[in-house]
């Protein structure tokens, strides 16, 4: 899905590029447009990209430590955790976190029982925290 996004942002920047030398108020207006938005839409790819890999950099650190939570859970056919399961361990994961707030492993951990409890949204701010811990930034 990355290189066929890329691929599109390449022809539509030719294409602006092509539609701002017609020199026309039109053009120029059309052509800075379809330049704007693939500029945004490939920042968008990047950030994604970028928090792909360093949330799996954190899952491989957090494995090799041997604390990667759900290891012995049940799984669905489609090879994520039981929903009951995740609600279950849940709790631990937040007073890990309530512990100790400046630990990257405690907010990754949690990170992991929000996306097998299906709340993605939070995951995913969870993650980001994890990263920004794991980075030696301070977490927002």
């Amino acid at each position: 899905m990355a290189a066929l996004l890329a691929l599109y942002l390449a022809f539509t920047i030719s294409y602006a590029v092509i539609v701002l030398r017609t020199g026309e108020p039109a053009g120029i207006g059309i052509g800075v447009a379809l330049l704007v938005l693939p500029l945004l839409g490939a920042w968008a790819l990047a950030a994604e990209l970028v928090f792909g890999v360093r949330s799996e950099r954190l899952a491989r650190r957090l494995e090799a430590e041997g604390r990667m939570p759900f290891a012995d859970a049940a799984l669905r056919p489609s090879g994520r955790v039981e929903r009951s399961e995740a609600d279950a361990e849940f709790p631990e994961f937040a007073a890990e976190v309530e512990r100790a707030p400046g630990e990257w492993q405690g907010w990754f951990r949690l990170a992991l029982a929000y996306d097998a409890a299906g709340d993605r949204r939070r995951a995913r701010w969870a993650t980001r925290r994890a990263i920004a811990l794991s980075r030696g930034r301070p977490a927002r």
